[in-house]
């Protein structure tokens, strides 16, 4: 057999069948599902008179439209209680199991399902969330899809996919002091733009990335939907299966040793050959924010606003951007005054995060000029453990809101929003037009970069700050 890559392996283990045209029936191991994106396909499931072939396989948990300030009090907006309410009901009539908003494991889906051991090496996980990518990390094969595909896969536990190409992103080198994963993703979608990787699974190499912790990775595949890529990947090593060992949903006993025999090849062979590479320097890399309204609109935190492009389809775009955000060219990113803080997120909400964040604020008080500033831990466990280690006094004594797990200010789709005209600095994954709040101006920003933003009150170079 020829040289494969990681993506490779993973998909020709999955191919149930073949089509004239290539189409491939792909087996689907594992399927997280939430409130949003599932009620019309548990409808076309009853209306067709099916059950869900393998319940065993399907997990469940509300998490975009959760209340993150009080889970004892009813939830003010009917259409989010619906949701929720359909969602426990759909599991409760097909068998599914639930983790209901104030149960302990109850969080956001892309940090429950890793935790939980839900999410494997190897294995092709989907969830209705473009962000499912994030679970790549675990050198899983992990996708986003749509509503008739939940129904599909709700019924056969399969799909109907055409190949991605394959695409490496190789980073080498030491990241500098201050330098995260979401500065390495933000600069890699600056390079390439938000249609870079359109077509493409990427898988993440080199050096920076086999010294990454595997939440920093979680980030970075989190991120790869934001450069156009199917999904990202890492390949699985001895870190993977540390953090998976031991964990509620992880092979015991024999079985993890039949497992690992497995996972241990699932490496890209060395001479199998990529559609596309694309290599960083890991010095190249400096703490990055944007300053537009797509992740690809970024620069280097002693940077600035960059001047309006000679390509008149690009100034086009650039001007009604500026517009929106209310910047002009020229100015100095570590002159943007923020009025909101947000921590949280799928992308920036596991310990590692709270971590890195609280290490800058300890000691510090938010700025007075902050309206608002919260951290939203991404599952119950991450709040436990958070609080376990007194994260949270941090937090609060710095001047910050303790949340409750949830999606909350990364998407207006909850009660935490940014009210229109006032700018966040967001450890989120989108500053589309609107997504934090009708009106609303998001500078996307890692764990330390925002809590440096709070103790300044405006987007600050996290090098020139003394961190305890």
């Amino acid at each position: 057999m020829s040289a494969r890559t990681l993506y490779d392996k993973i998909w020709d283990d999955h191919v149930i069948a073949v089509q004239d045209d290539g189409t491939c029936l792909i087996g689907i191991d594992r399927h997280l599902i939430h409130e949003v994106s599932t009620p019309q396909a548990f409808e076309g499931l009853r209306a067709a008179g099916r059950r869900l072939r393998r319940p065993d396989l399907t997990l469940a948990m509300p998490d975009h439209n959760v209340p993150t300030s009080d889970r004892d009090a009813p939830i003010a907006d009917p259409q989010s209680a619906l949701q929720l309410q359909v969602l426990a009901e759909n599991c409760r009539d097909f068998g599914i199991e639930y983790y209901e908003m104030t149960a302990p494991e109850q969080g956001i889906v892309h940090v429950v399902g890793p935790e939980q051991g839900f999410t494997l090496p190897g294995v092709t996980l989907v969830c209705g969330d473009s962000h499912t990518s994030t679970h790549g990390a675990l050198g899983a094969l992990a996708f986003g899809i749509g509503t008739s595909e939940i129904e599909t896969v709700f019924a056969t536990q399969a799909l109907l996919l055409r190949k991605s190409r394959n695409m490496a992103v190789r980073v080498n080198g030491a990241l500098a002091l201050g330098v995260t994963s979401k500065d390495v993703a933000l600069h890699l979608i600056g390079l390439i733009g938000t249609a870079g990787g359109t077509g493409h699974v990427i898988e993440f190499m080199g050096s920076t990335i086999d010294a990454m912790s595997i939440e920093a990775r979680m980030t970075l595949c989190n991120m790869a939907i934001e450069a156009g890529a199917r999904a990202g990947l890492v390949a699985p090593d001895d870190k993977t299966f540390a953090y998976v060992q031991g964990r509620p949903r992880a092979p015991q006993g024999p079985a993890w040793d039949d497992a690992m025999a497995w996972w241990e090849t699932l490496k890209s062979d060395a001479d199998a050959l990529f559609d596309r590479l694309v290599e960083i320097d890991a010095a190249d890399i400096a703490p990055t924010v944007t300053w537009g309204t797509s992740p690809e609109d970024s620069a280097p935190i002693d940077g600035a606003v960059p001047a309006i492009d000679t390509d008149p389809a690009k100034a086009a775009a650039m001007r009604k951007a500026l517009d929106y955000m209310a910047l002009q060219p020229g100015t100095p990113m570590q002159e943007i005054a923020i009025d909101q803080v947000f921590i949280g997120s799928c992308t920036n909400s596991r310990i590692e995060d709270l971590r890195d964040a609280a290490a800058v604020l300890r000691g510090r008080k938010v700025a007075a000029s902050i309206r608002r500033a919260m951290v939203v831990p991404g599952s119950g466990l991450v709040k436990r453990q958070a609080e376990a280690e007194g994260l949270d006094r941090i937090f609060i004594d710095a001047g910050f809101e303790w949340r409750e797990p949830g999606c909350s200010m990364c998407l207006s789709m909850n009660p935490d929003k940014v009210p229109a005209g006032e700018r966040c600095a967001s450890t989120s994954n989108r500053n589309f037009v609107g997504r934090q709040g009708p009106g609303a101006r998001t500078h996307l920003v890692s764990p330390p970069m925002a809590a440096a933003a709070a103790v300044t009150g405006r987007l600050t170079d996290i090098r020139k700050m003394e961190i305890a």
